[in-house]
């Protein structure tokens, strides 16, 4: 029985395509080929060839109580055969609870499939998926580059004329408490753990206000997601959030470092707020799938 090809991301890892020299055949024959993974056999037998060296991102995933950073990313060419691969390969570890997110509706069927036979419970979200035209041109030739936050140079004059006693910054891991705490799906030990993740390793943004401290901040995911944005309530309807927004878009940009936002679709506030900051809504929706084994449902 065919497959469709089906790529998995373990945070930022992708398994879809293996050179030739991982199966059979010298390095030499191989080195100028690329074969299609197309059964789970394959997948595996690659799963297990990069096992020595496989990224830090999938190393991490110890916790079985870290949905945070228990993350799979799936993307099928025909959602409707990855059923019994997903259902058969050792890849996702369905003794953990974790989290499967994409952008097909169709790949739930294979997920709910595979997670009934592992006892595994499922919940199902949607979100409205937002970009900006200018993702659409950034050159793929070009390496991301995530580079520091004074590489981006400093703010317009006018910028800085507009908002005395306020700047413009990169938002230091220090305040991984804050942003936690701020966060609606943070809150614990363990979301405090990927915040700092985050905000170390991604970029981040805020703006800091006349006592030093950040008033409207936001950051970045492994999925290249922008989110837990946030402004304190003094600061809301004053334009510091849309402030942080443009700088972080720009240098973003430079870097040629691509972004998106997810937006449940009940929230019309965040959905109007992305579209004036220049995101428009994609015609496919964003999919996570909340997976649960029996003995770690949280009620």
């Amino acid at each position: 029985m065919g497959f469709g090809a089906i790529h998995i991301w373990f945070q930022n890892l992708t398994l879809a395509f293996i050179p030739s020299f991982f199966l059979k055949g010298s390095r030499t024959e191989a080195s100028h080929k690329m074969i299609l993974l197309d059964n789970s056999e394959q997948l595996l037998a690659l799963f297990e060839s990069l096992a020595r060296s496989i990224p830090e991102s999938l190393k991490e995933m110890t916790d079985d109580m870290d949905s945070y950073t228990n993350v799979y990313r799936i993307f099928s060419k025909e959602p409707q055969k990855s059923q019994e691969l997903l259902k058969n390969c050792e890849i996702i570890n369905w003794k953990q609870r974790l989290q499967i997110q994409g952008l097909q509706e169709s790949l739930g069927e294979g997920i709910r499939a595979a997670a009934f036979s592992n006892s595994v419970k499922v919940e199902h979200s949607t979100a409205v998926l937002l970009a900006t035209e200018d993702i659409l041109k950034l050159n793929a030739s070009y390496k991301s580059k995530f580079g520091s936050w004074a590489e981006t140079g400093h703010p317009d004059d006018d910028f800085e004329r507009e908002i005395p006693n306020f700047k413009y910054a990169q938002l230091d891991v220090s305040y991984s408490g804050l942003v936690n705490d701020n966060w609606k799906l943070g809150k614990n030990e363990r979301s405090l753990r990927y915040v700092k993740r985050c905000i170390g390793a991604l970029p981040a943004a805020c703006m800091l206000g006349p006592d030093g401290a950040p008033v409207a901040w936001l950051t970045m995911d492994p999925s290249c997601e922008v989110g837990m944005a946030y402004s304190v309530e003094k600061y809301r309807k004053t334009g510091k959030m849309a402030q942080v927004i443009v700088r972080y878009k720009k240098y973003l940009l430079q870097k040629n470092i691509p972004f998106y936002v997810s937006v449940l679709e009940e929230n019309e506030r965040s959905r109007s707020s992305a579209k004036a900051a220049g995101f428009f809504e994609a015609s496919c929706e964003w999919h996570q799938w909340t997976c649960y084994p029996q003995n770690l449902v949280p009620f």
